[in-house]
């Protein structure tokens, strides 16, 4: 149990004495620049989803831009 309370006690200091924690000012910049990221990624694969097409199971649901495409080169055969 002494090496419990002991743990807990260091784990306090620790977090109190020796972290350097972000100011106010630092961590909206962080979560801008994460918000931004995210923003970035998610139109990142939106694009890829609209380009190459949306399945659902084996039904599909958008051909994308590349399935029109291939359509128009090398139509369906009758």
């Amino acid at each position: 149990m002494a090496k419990i309370i002991t743990y807990i006690e260091e784990t306090i200091d620790e977090l109190v004495n020796k972290v350097s924690w972000p100011t106010w000012k630092e961590l909206q910049t962080s979560a801008i620049i994460v918000l931004v990221a995210s923003i970035i990624i998610a139109l990142l694969v939106w694009v890829m989803d609209f380009t190459f097409g949306i399945r659902d199971g084996k039904e599909v649901v958008w051909k994308g831009i590349l399935g029109f495409y291939y359509d128009f080169v090398n139509p369906p055969k009758l």
